[in-house]
C-alpha cells in the first residue's frame, strides 16, 4: 500500500475540474466540480441519518439502485436542501452532464453543500457547464477538491496504489468538510475513485463497512448536515479479476479503501472550523467494540474537552467525565488517560483517579497541532479510534454570521 499523488485522478480513467460560476457570495474560487469515468463504474454510497435531507441525495440514491455511475457533479456554496424545487434543480443538474459531456443523466451523482434553505438558481450552473467540460483532465483532482470547499481552509485529497491479481490499481478520493460534521452517515461529502474491478454489491458492502470505523468517528462539533455523502466509483480498468466475494482481494481492497478514509478523517477533523489542532482519542482494553467506539466518539464530541484542548490545559477529568455520560458500560475505576504528541507524553490518570504529572510538561504536549487522547478502559480486547478538533473563539465567529 503506497501513497502517491493524483487524488481522484490517481486512477485510470477518470478526469475531474472545477470552474467558478458564481454560486457563492465570494466570487473568488471555483464552485462547481466534475469527476468523469471514462467508462461506467460500479458504484456505492451512504448517506446522512438527517431526517432532513438535501435533494442531490434523494435524486443519487435513486440514480445509483442500479449500482452504477459515471459521473459526479457537486456545487458548493448552497445546500440545494428545503427548497421545494430542489429536486428539479438536482435532477436538471444530471440532464446538464448528459446535455454537455454525453453521460446518460441516470448514471450522474449530483451533489451539494453550503447554505440550507435558499433557492439554488440554475443559470450560474448552465453557462458554467461547457467551461466545466472543459477544465476536465487527468490532473483535475486539485480543481475539483477545490470547488466544493466552503468554510474549509485546506484541500483534502488522497491516493494510494496497491496491488489485486497480479494488477496494479490506484485508489483516490477527495473531500470538504470542515463544520456541521457530525456524520452517522456532516456538511461532509466524499468522493472516491478506484480503477479496481469490484462488483456494485461487494463495493457497497465494503463501503458501508469501512464508514463505521471511520467517518462515522468523526465529530467536529456535533451537529450532522441534511447533505452528508460518501460514494466510490469503480471503473474496473485496473484489469484484476473482478471482486465478487469476500476473499483475500476483497480483503486487500478493504485495507486500500480504509487507507484512504482515515487519511481524510484526519483532514476533516484537523480542518475543523476554527481548529488549531487535530484531536485523535484511541480506547483500548474495552471488553466491547461498542463500549470502545462510544468512549472514543464521547471523549471527542465533548465541548469541555475540545475547549481545554484550545487552552492546551491537561484537564483529565473532562475525559473521564465524558466516558461517564457515554452509555459506554465501562469499569470507571480501571480507566487511564496519557495526552501525547510529538513534544512527548504525559500520564494524567490511571485507574480512574488523578497521579501527579508535570503541568509544564503537560503544557507542551498539548500545545501541538496534532494530540491523541490514549484511553485505556480495562483489560478488553477492544478498541476504537475517533478523530476530532479543539474548540476555538473563532468557530463562534465562523458560525455566527455563516449565512449572511
Amino acid at each position: 500500500m503506497k501513497l502517491i499523488d493524483g487524488g481522484v485522478c490517481a486512477a485510470k480513467g477518470f478526469k475531474a475540474g472545477g470552474v467558478l460560476c458564481g454560486i457563492k457570495k465570494n466570487r473568488t474560487k471555483p464552485d462547481l466540480a466534475l469527476i468523469v469515468s471514462q467508462v461506467p463504474a460500479s458504484a456505492a454510497a451512504v448517506y446522512t441519518t438527517n431526517l432532513v435531507k438535501g435533494a442531490p441525495l434523494t435524486v443519487t440514491k435513486a440514480h445509483l439502485e442500479n449500482g452504477i455511475a459515471q459521473a459526479v457533479i457537486c456545487n458548493s456554496g448552497n445546500a440545494n436542501t428545503c427548497n421545494a424545487d430542489g429536486i428539479q434543480i438536482a435532477q436538471a443538474m444530471c440532464q446538464m452532464v448528459q446535455d454537455a459531456a454525453g453521460i446518460p443523466a441516470q448514471d450522474v451523482v449530483v451533489a451539494s453543500t453550503g447554505v440550507i434553505g435558499q433557492p439554488l438558481p440554475l443559470e450560474p450552473i448552465q453557462k458554467g457547464m461547457a467551461p466545466l467540460v472543459a477544465s476536465l483532465s487527468e490532473t483535475g483532482s486539485d480543481l475539483a477538491s477545490t470547488a466544493i470547499m466552503t468554510t474549509d481552509t485546506v484541500k483534502k485529497e488522497v491516493a494510494v496504489e496497491f496491488a489485486l491479481g497480479g494488477k496494479t490499481c490506484r485508489m483516490g478520493g477527495i473531500a470538504k468538510g470542515s463544520g456541521m460534521i457530525h456524520p452517522n452517515m456532516a456538511t461532509m461529502l466524499v468522493f472516491i475513485t478506484t480503477d479496481a474491478s469490484i462488483s456494485p454489491k461487494m463495493l457497497q458492502k465494503a463501503l458501508s463497512a469501512d464508514v463505521a470505523d471511520t467517518f462515522n468517528m468523526v465529530s467536529v462539533d456535533g451537529d450532522t448536515s441534511t447533505n452528508d455523502m460518501v460514494t466510490v466509483l469503480a471503473n474496473g480498468l485496473a484489469g484484476n479479476p473482478t471482486i465478487t466475494e469476500e476473499n483475500q482481494d476483497f480483503a486487500v481492497f478493504m485495507q486500500a479503501l480504509n487507507t484512504v478514509t482515515i487519511h481524510l478523517c484526519r483532514m476533516i477533523a484537523g480542518d475543523g472550523e476554527g481548529a488549531t489542532k487535530l484531536l485523535e482519542c484511541t480506547t483500548s482494553g474495552a471488553d466491547t467494540l461498542a463500549a470502545a467506539k462510544t468512549a472514543a466518539k464521547s471523549v471527542i464530541c465533548s465541548s469541555l474537552l475540545k475547549a481545554a484542548m484550545f487552552g492546551a490545559d491537561a484537564n483529565w477529568g473532562r475525559v473521564l467525565c465524558a466516558i461517564g455520560y457515554s452509555g459506554a458500560q465501562v469499569d470507571v475505576s480501571k480507566v487511564g488517560v496519557k495526552f501525547i504528541s510529538q513534544a512527548g507524553s504525559v500520564e494524567v490518570c490511571k485507574d480512574g483517579s488523578g497521579v501527579p504529572f508535570s503541568e509544564e510538561i503537560a503544557k507542551a504536549v498539548l500545545s501541538e497541532k496534532e494530540i491523541t487522547i490514549a484511553v485505556t478502559l480495562g483489560d478488553g480486547p477492544f478498541g476504537a479510534t475517533a478523530w476530532g478538533c479543539d474548540l476555538t473563539y473563532d468557530y463562534v465567529k465562523i458560525n455566527g454570521d455563516y449565512r449572511t
